[in-house]
């Protein structure tokens, strides 16, 4: 490994080290969904909407503004083709944090659907594994943070990346630097699993666009219309039912696709 590329690699692992003790000591401080006002713990809103008119001028510059897009106008067998490699180059990763997660049935699942989905599914172009019981799977490290106990903490919105918690944004970075494939797959076949992903978020933002601009631009305050969708999926795909069920919206109920 070139020495640059391995001062690199450590100067990451660094960076998530620091990054996971100061969740970790700031976690005593935070309270619970439970405890916050209506279940949200916000106290950097001023600086998250400001980021959140930043990721709209973004989203309206890329979304092609009043128009559709370029990506709408992708057919629908090549961004599904586009999503299928992207679901499948991002397994390796579901696998390690569901192992970390001790869920070893689900993790031996998305092997079983790797191996499929890469030799049948031709290199991951088609979803084989679900049509024989093996259906999608996601997981992330800010999942493996919410198993190994560690609180969300204050909702934060990223630029470009959008909205996240401190416990998710941690996760984030350390997806970011723990890849699987970025280590086992030689350049430059690796960026085409990194250009799989960005296609599909911009072709999943095509495919909902509806709902999406429902969102950021038709409601009176987008901002905390958008907190409020996240934090509730979320915590919904954690199964984490600290915020109690006062004001309780089913994210089922709501069309959160594309979010």
């Amino acid at each position: 490994m070139p020495f640059a590329k391995r001062v690199s690699r450590v100067s990451g692992i660094r960076t998530i080290l620091v990054l996971m003790a100061g969740l970790a000591v700031s976690a005593c401080a935070v309270p619970g969904p439970g405890e916050a006002p209506d279940g949200i713990y916000d106290p950097n809103e001023g600086a998250n909407r400001r980021v959140h008119a930043f990721n709209k001028r973004i989203d309206s510059a890329l979304s092609g503004g009043e128009g559709p897009g370029l990506a709408a106008s992708v057919p629908e067998p090549l961004a599904e083709g586009v999503a299928n490699f992207a679901d499948t180059v991002s397994l390796p990763q579901t696998v390690m944090n569901q192992i970390l997660q001790a869920r070893l049935g689900r993790a031996a699942r998305n092997t079983l659907r790797f191996s499929v989905n890469a030799t049948v599914g031709i290199a991951g172009l088609f979803d084989v594994a679900s049509q024989i019981g093996l259906p999608e799977d996601e997981s992330d490290f800010g999942e493996t943070l919410y198993v190994w106990g560690l609180p969300e903490g204050a909702y934060i919105e990223l630029p470009v990346l959008g909205p996240a918690t401190e416990r998710d944004a941690v996760g984030k970075v350390v997806d970011l630097f723990t890849d699987p494939v970025s280590y086992l797959v030689p350049t430059p076949d690796r960026y085409y699993a990194t250009g799989a992903k960005l296609a599909d978020k911009a072709l999943s933002r095509a495919r909902y666009g509806e709902t999406v601009d429902s969102v950021l631009y038709d409601s009176a305050d987008s901002y905390a219309q958008l907190r409020m969708i996240y934090l509730q999926k979320r915590r919904f795909e954690l199964g984490d039912e600290s915020a109690g069920e006062e004001d309780y919206i089913d994210p089922e109920a709501l069309d959160t696709e594309g979010f």
